[in-house]
């Protein structure tokens, strides 16, 4: 019995990566406890402070519970090793390369706090901006570059906590990085009128553009591309620096919609007609809703027509309302032009023979 009580202790004084085995199983029990520790006091702290956190109204606890949310398991279990790391004291040459460990983690879990903190304020800033999709988009770029940011200078601070010279690296991403910009220079002038698109806000996710033959509403803005879906079903997608370089029409900040069209009588139609024929158009303008009248006139003599021309602005930039107010006056001129006898002029040809005497 005393022999195999000396086996096990030659056996545990054993050192595995210049640290004896006794102290490896020390260190191993000591965190698995304060890793349950730790989660149980997340447990029941977690689901207290949540609960406080939605009776109020401030964002303070609300930051505060969205942290706790954000703190992995795993992340326990590198507090937990770092505190028995302390406790066990030892000057082993691997525990400074434990530790590193540890500061890995302790760098890892900061990114996802970051990018928590990151995704919880873009979401309460769209959620006060509902509805303005210009508003929505930028914050929604903004936390992207903020979310890049942020995993470039953790990535830097894991560099150096190995050894790395991260100022070498850096000047010699700058000069690799130059090489690289003009390689995929089309590709970063659209990513830059992105950035524009996003700053200057020409149009949002949602607006009807015109960009020379085609039309559409804008479905995604993306960094390379936008994408429109068209009028008749198909997307049609946009490079951004082509798109900015365009002459987009945005309808849907329109605020009025001048309309502008013309109608013509015959030549029989007698002048003292022809002189009440703007009142009569300026009627049939003047009683539609979301309508400002601006001009009926005698226009000209055409071919075959006396040609009246009527401007007037449609207070609503909808296409179809103003299709279904064009419509309605249409039809009440053609309704006053039948009650008062006045014929529409359609294309006509007068033929006129003459004889000549035998």
């Amino acid at each position: 019995m005393p022999e195999s009580t000396d086996i096990a202790l030659a056996f545990m004084d054993r050192t595995v990566l210049g640290l004896a085995l006794v102290d490896w199983v020390e260190l191993v029990g000591i965190t698995l406890g304060l890793t349950l520790a730790l989660m149980l006091v997340r447990r029941l702290f977690f689901g207290r402070f949540t609960a406080l956190a939605k009776r109020t109204s401030n964002r303070v606890d609300d930051v505060i519970a969205e942290l706790l949310h954000g703190m992995r398991t795993w992340f326990l279990l590198v507090v937990a090793f770092y505190l028995a790391v302390e406790f066990v004291a030892s000057d082993a040459p691997v525990i400074p390369w434990l530790l590193r460990v540890v500061f890995v983690g302790f760098l890892i879990q900061i990114g996802l706090w970051g990018n928590d903190l990151i995704r919880a304020a873009t979401g309460w800033y769209v959620e006060a901006r509902d509805g303005d999709e210009g508003q929505i988009t930028a914050a929604r770029a903004v936390a992207m570059v903020g979310r890049l940011v942020l995993w470039t200078i953790v990535f830097l601070a894991l560099l150096d906590n190995f050894g790395v010279d991260v100022t070498a690296l850096v000047a010699g991403l700058g000069i690799g990085g130059i090489a690289i910009a003009l390689a995929v220079q089309n590709v970063l002038a659209d990513l830059l009128a992105y950035v524009s698109i996003i700053a200057d806000r020409p149009f949002v996710l949602g607006d009807f553009l015109v960009i020379g033959e085609h039309s559409g509403t804008v479905e995604h803005i993306g960094i390379k591309t936008t994408r429109i879906r068209s009028l008749s079903g198909e997307q049609i997608i946009f490079s951004n620096s082509d798109l900015l370089g365009s002459r987009v029409r945005n309808f849907k900040r329109m605020n009025e919609r001048r309309a502008l069209f013309s109608i013509g009588v015959t030549y029989d139609t007698k002048h003292a007609v022809l002189q009440s024929i703007p009142e009569i158009l300026k009627s049939a303008v003047e009683m539609q809703e979301n309508v400002r009248f601006d001009r009926a006139h005698l226009k000209g003599f055409g071919d075959f027509s006396i040609d009246f021309e009527i401007v007037y602005y449609m207070l609503v930039p909808d296409y179809a309302t103003f299709m279904d107010t064009q419509e309605a006056i249409n039809l009440a001129i053609h309704r006053s032009f039948t009650d008062q006898g006045i014929d529409f002029a359609f294309p006509t040809q007068t033929l006129h023979i003459e004889r000549a005497d035998s």
